[in-house]
């Protein structure tokens, strides 16, 4: 199989070295020199181009599969518009236009489309609930992975990611440190994340459908950071309700964040036969944990 993988990033990067040591060929696509330099470090093709561009995508070759896996960086709402909504839009009206193009797409999209639930379980079939703007340009993009692309003959799918940690984005002292606002975490090891896409591509899963990608236990944030401090040796740390938090000066968009609870299942993704590298935050963080007791000794 040949992938092209649209905004090679953290993700990005480790699906490509996971395609190519299983014999598929990967092309990762960045704007950056650096972004490029990565990808060639990693080990596989990489062409400079922004999504954006659709003049600049001629340089990618043809694929058997598109992921959309670009950033906004971070930004706000009009620049993930650009990105996710226009980004993609050019992404699939290029690829279809081609002589030979893709069968399928797979959009990384994030289970902040969700909104409030309470701490109820969610899954892919819970109505979206989006709170702030740029979870509402997500989940407009989520439509235009799955509507857009099936018009112009492309099967999209959607991969739903949940919260992304792994090396080097582990927040491990902000936990130990604290203090720590109450609510649930929906966690997905980097590796995790990278493999349910590589697994759904493959595997030739999922057309059409979306996927919760987040690992099997949801937990508070509470729980979390208790144990963590237990595994690294160090005192539990400080805990704020919601409300002790919101009476700090906060952006709207930070207060809106802090209003949403739910935990997310991967019952789909199990069922459709992805193993889990790291099933839970104890496994994934073994490493971190480990090296953090190393430089406190």
């Amino acid at each position: 199989m040949n992938v092209a993988i649209l905004g090679c990033g953290y993700v990005g990067l480790e699906l490509g070295r996971q395609l190519t040591e299983r014999g598929h060929d990967a092309v990762g696509v960045r704007r950056s020199e650096e972004g490029i330099e990565a990808i060639e470090e990693a080990g596989f093709e990489a062409v400079q181009a922004d999504v954006t561009d659709a003049d600049a995508l001629e340089a990618v070759p043809d694929v058997d599969a598109a992921v959309f896996a670009a950033s906004s960086g971070g930004r706000d709402a009009a620049a993930a518009r650009e990105v996710y909504v226009e980004g993609l839009r050019t992404v699939i009206d290029h690829f279809a236009g081609r002589e030979n193009p893709p069968e399928r797409l797979v959009y990384t999209s994030s289970t902040g489309v969700y909104g409030d639930h309470g701490g109820d379980w969610v899954d892919e079939e819970t109505p979206l609930e989006p709170t702030t703007e740029k979870t509402e340009v997500l989940a407009e993009a989520e439509r235009v992975a799955l509507e857009a692309a099936a018009d112009r003959g492309i099967d999209g799918t959607v991969a739903r990611l949940a919260g992304i940690y792994g090396p080097g984005r582990t927040r491990l002292e902000r936990y130990l440190e604290g203090p720590v606002t109450e609510g649930y975490l929906n966690m997905i090891h980097r590796d995790d994340a990278a493999g349910a896409v590589r697994h759904l591509l493959t595997e030739d899963l999922a057309r059409g459908e979306v996927v919760l990608v987040v690992d099997d236990e949801p937990v508070s944030k509470w729980a979390f950071a208790d144990w963590l401090a237990e595994e690294c040796g160090e005192e539990r740390p400080p805990k704020q309700t919601t409300e002790e938090r919101l009476e700090e000066d906060l952006s709207e968009r930070a207060k809106r964040r802090l209003l949403t609870s739910k935990r997310c299942s991967n019952e789909k993704l199990r069922g459709l036969g992805y193993e889990f590298a790291y099933p839970t935050y104890r496994e994934g963080y073994r490493d971190e944990i480990a090296a953090y007791r190393d430089r406190s000794a």
